[in-house]
């Protein structure tokens, strides 16, 4: 959390300046340090002296920038760190890795998930935030991950990473995992699923998987070149949602098998309305989006262009056309043309895209454009179909609840969406 007042409340005593305390505070991001009563310094932090000991933030932000954004109370275990960077005041969270899986388990999901799902859900969490914190403590011996941009007037190729955050490990919203602390890590079946797969990730190659997972891939999981950079990663390959997996796949990269496919519903794991299924993988703000297997947004020119003025900070003028330039394997566009009147420029990756032709964030960059008629040759309405919700890299959520609820185990789970990877036990 990023703020220039922080209102917290200590339940429980904890150690700071030397002094033990508990209650309500408050502090303040003053001329590059935290001001904590009398106290002004660099950082600060509030270890908890019990092992029952939690702290409550006021106005945490979850969902920054998505279509659920809202903000919410939120009560955390483990100490409290206070950092003066970047012109605010940061709060930083100090947790032990099973600790903030419970977490974040039950901030992804709902607890009442089949606890096959569960299981598997903790492994790529456990996995993905080891090899966070791998990459941050030996970066010489990584792959570069840092954020990538190709900004001149004709293109703006952008895409971010794990070195957004230089201050801590991970953050706490949807750009990482949703970590909400104790707020949503009560429930006794995600503990057992913590416990039963307890030191248990997904290696390939003798290397922890960089698991990604999203919200439904729309029929076809996504590569992981096509949202971050430009490299094969075996392991988070494109994997038909659909069990047991189609031998082959529709050419999604090519135009019109992407607009068949899109326009289409076909069959998959993710394709459901079963509602016991839904009401267990989202929590209540995101059951909230409904339609997001197959989905559609429409805009009056006027919205259009003034949308994509405000978001790139450009005027295209009128929009004329909006053209995919490249798809990747599950139809999600990872490079795409503004033609305006004024100026024509491109964009990617699926992030960026999803920024600019939307409030918040598109469901995902898998979609159709329809344009609506014409004066003067400048389209009036844009329509925009879809599949999916999110990158679609790596796990489909609603894909492997359902495996779970038909009786499948996180083995099988696992193996069907990280293809030739493999399931070790690291402590």
């Amino acid at each position: 959390m990023e703020t220039q007042m922080l209102h917290f409340i200590l339940h429980g005593n904890y150690l700071v300046a030397g002094k033990t305390v508990t209650g309500p505070q408050q502090a303040s991001y003053v001329d590059g340090t935290v001001r904590w009563g009398e106290t002004e310094v660099k950082e600060l932090t509030f270890q908890a002296q019990d092992a029952d000991s939690t702290f409550s933030l006021e106005d945490v932000t979850i969902g920054k920038q998505y279509h659920w954004q809202r903000q919410e109370e939120q009560t955390f275990s483990g100490d409290l760190h206070l950092l003066a960077a970047d012109g605010q005041l940061h709060a930083i969270n100090y947790i032990d890795i099973e600790s903030y899986l419970l977490s974040v388990i039950s901030s992804e999901m709902k607890a009442t998930a089949s606890l096959e799902f569960l299981k598997a859900s903790a492994i790529i969490s456990r996995s993905w935030l080891l090899k966070q914190i791998e990459q941050r403590m030996h970066p010489a011996s990584t792959d570069d991950f840092s954020s990538q941009k190709v900004d001149t007037p004709s293109m703006l190729i952008t895409w971010s990473n794990r070195q957004d955050h230089q201050l801590f490990d991970v953050c706490a919203d949807d750009h990482c995992q949703r970590y909400q602390g104790l707020t949503k890590a009560s429930n006794p079946h995600v503990a057992q699923a913590i416990e039963e797969t307890r030191g248990q990730v997904l290696v390939s190659q003798g290397e922890i998987c960089d698991a990604r997972f999203a919200k439904s891939c729309g029929g076809i999981s996504e590569e992981y070149g096509t949202c971050w950079e430009d490299r094969q990663v075996s392991y988070l390959s494109a994997v038909s949602d659909t069990w047991p997996e189609a031998q082959s796949l529709p050419d999604l990269t090519q135009e019109t098998e992407a607009e068949k496919w899109i326009l289409s519903n076909p069959p998959a794991l993710c394709n459901t309305s079963d509602k016991a299924v839904l009401s267990q993988v989202l929590n209540d703000y995101d059951l909230e989006t409904q339609d997001f297997y197959r989905w559609k947004v429409s805009y009056t020119q006027t919205e259009l262009s003034q949308l994509i003025r405000r978001k790139t900070g450009i005027d295209h003028g009128d929009i004329i056309d909006l053209v995919p330039l490249k798809r990747g394997k599950s139809g999600r566009i990872c490079q795409i043309r503004v033609v305006g009147s004024r100026c024509t420029r491109n964009y990617g990756k699926e992030l960026e895209i999803r920024r600019i032709l939307s409030e918040t964030h598109l469901y995902s960059s898998a979609f159709v454009i329809r344009k609506g008629e014409s004066v003067d040759g400048v389209p009036q309405t844009f329509a925009l179909q879809g599949a999916g919700w999110g990158h679609g890299v790596g796990m489909c959520q609603i894909g492997a609840a359902v495996m779970g609820s038909q009786g499948y185990s996180y083995r099988q789970i696992l193996l069907h969406y990280y293809k030739g990877a493999e399931i070790e036990k690291l402590y």
